[in-house]
């Protein structure tokens, strides 16, 4: 362990050897710090705190206790906390993720989101995989000006523009399953209402595939394979975006009138969710 002589670890604290710790941090007991990590100075780890492998937590990091003087608070592997940062008890920051310095975070951070502001909201999500999925970059892709169907380069995820016909009775957008649209479809839902700073999806398939249409206002969609990530935008009613099983998807930046449909190639089932992200990851390296 690399100890600023400032630094304080209480008994009962477990700190790893390959930890780094700067001037002024303390660490109480009940407290955890995982091998490589980077904890700067003037931050405070409280009892239940738990910071994972290769996590950097800048200087000044607030991470509050609860009432019970057990924060709770969860920093899963390689995630980076900014300078002046503060975390509510009980947050769980997500694996790859980055909190922008002077950002209050009062609820759970997705796996690689980008969070900013006070309170923290999401603005986008990393662009580059850590090892062993390698150095892919994110694509920001746009839809093809014409009616056609293109490949995205994130799995087997494509972009779809339909036909679009204006007429002075009112416009029309039409795609034909299975032609267009890689599945039939047993269910849709709708959502809608969603507050722009939430987000929705968060998950991947077992077997389920999906076909999204934003049929009013505009909803940002990012898609992983576990390889390589991607986003699009939604925002017009003759674009869609087909993702397959195993894919992980997140919709956020809704628009405030945004209307997203969704058909799913089966009926609901629990057991078909993928919710965790790191169950994700362990999936697709043992496919």
């Amino acid at each position: 362990m690399q100890c600023a002589e400032t630094a304080i670890v209480h008994p009962g604290a477990s700190v790893s050897a390959s930890a780094r710790l700067g001037d002024y941090v303390v660490v109480y007991a009940g407290a955890s710090v995982g091998d490589g990590a980077a904890v700067q100075g003037m931050s405070q780890l409280w009892p239940g705190a738990q910071v994972g492998a290769g996590v950097v937590v800048g200087p000044g990091v607030t991470l509050a206790p609860a009432a019970c003087g057990d924060c709770g608070i969860v920093l899963e592997e390689a995630c980076v906390i900014g300078a002046g940062a503060t975390l509510l008890a009980g947050v769980r920051i997500g694996q790859g993720a980055q909190v922008d310095a002077g950002a209050v975070v009062a609820h759970n951070v997705p796996p690689y989101a980008m969070v900013s502001g006070a309170p923290a909201r999401i603005t986008g999500y990393v662009e580059k995989l850590p090892p062993p999925a390698g150095a892919q970059w994110h694509r920001q892709a746009s839809f093809p000006a014409a009616p056609a169907i293109v490949a995205l380069g994130v799995g087997g995820v494509t972009l779809h523009r339909f036909k679009y016909l204006q007429d002075p009775r009112g416009d029309l957008s039409v795609g034909d399953f299975v032609d267009e649209i890689p599945f039939a479809p047993k269910r849709y839902f709708l959502v809608m209402n969603v507050p722009s700073d939430k987000t929705r999806g968060e998950h991947a398939h077992h077997r389920c595939h999906q076909f999204l249409v934003c049929v009013k206002g505009s909803v940002a969609v990012m898609v992983d394979d576990g390889q390589t990530r991607g986003e699009v935008l939604l925002e017009s009613a003759d674009t869609g975006i087909y993702l397959p099983p195993l894919t992980w998807g997140v919709q956020y930046k809704y628009s405030a009138d945004a209307v997203l449909l969704v058909f799913a190639s089966e009926l609901y089932d629990a057991a078909d969710y993928i919710r965790d992200y790191r169950e994700f990851s362990e999936l697709l390296r043992g496919a």
